[in-house]
């Protein structure tokens, strides 16, 4: 099951995009609440929503937004950005979110990983964020000069259930996912690979699924209409992809 994952960028408490993880490069798209209802309605089967503000805070920051579209829609919904202690996924947990990622924390703080399998299993979700294959860490502005599938590998050995790829120098681009990437990614791990970053056609998404991803993320394409979400998932559909 491919699976096509709106995402819902959250800066200032406005739905935003940021080009390759520029700061500086932001395009606002509105309130996060009512994007989350419109591609509930249009047939998301989860979303994926980051407080940018926590990321950079390492802590969260946009809660309030967050907690309002998990009660907004009836769809999973997956949590990332400034994750970085047990009392922040004990709240996001109880507060009903699906997933939770860990992201930076998964460098700075392996044991955090391993209680956060202990206590939460596959509720867990590593998020790792790389440029030119190193990841980088603390919304995306610092290099760890760790190789990202290094890092998943120790992750896969850690318990974690699935791991989320983004590729930074690709991100809003709509130029296309590192196809290569996600490739090495899905033949090395035992565990589910989600791809994010580059996606600005259907081709995009019947590739990544070829691949074997488990799902992608695709934020400005579907914002800026390159891409219909009805219709990428009646297209995976008809590929005996269902989304």
């Amino acid at each position: 099951m491919f699976e096509i994952i709106p995402a819902i960028d959250i800066r200032g408490g406005a739905c935003v995009r940021l080009f390759q993880g520029d700061y500086g490069k932001e395009t606002v798209y509105g309130d996060p609440v009512e994007m989350a209802r419109k591609w509930e309605a249009l047939g998301a089967p989860r979303l994926h929503v980051v407080d940018l503000d926590g990321a950079k805070a390492k802590r969260p920051v946009n809660d309030e937004t967050v907690l309002a579209i998990c009660d907004a829609v009836s769809i999973p919904v997956e949590v990332s950005g400034g994750v970085r202690t047990m009392e922040t996924l004990r709240m996001w947990i109880a507060s009903g979110v699906a997933r939770v990622q860990i992201g930076s924390a998964a460098i700075e703080n392996p044991a955090f990983v391993h209680e956060a399998i202990a206590e939460f299993g596959d509720l867990i979700v590593v998020s790792i964020d790389c440029r030119n294959g190193e990841v980088m860490t603390n919304g995306w502005l610092e290099g760890s000069g760790v190789q990202v599938l290094n890092l998943a590998r120790l992750m896969a050995g850690a318990g974690v259930s699935r791991v989320m790829v983004t590729d930074i120098g690709q991100d809003g681009s709509q130029l296309g996912p590192n196809l290569g990437l996600y490739q090495e990614l899905v033949h090395e791990l035992p565990i589910p690979v989600v791809a994010s970053g580059g996606v600005g056609t259907y081709e995009h998404l019947v590739s990544l699924a070829a691949l074997g991803c488990e799902g992608v993320i695709v934020g400005k394409a579907l914002y800026e209409g390159t891409i219909d979400l009805p219709a990428a998932l009646e297209a995976m559909r008809d590929l005996g992809q269902d989304a």
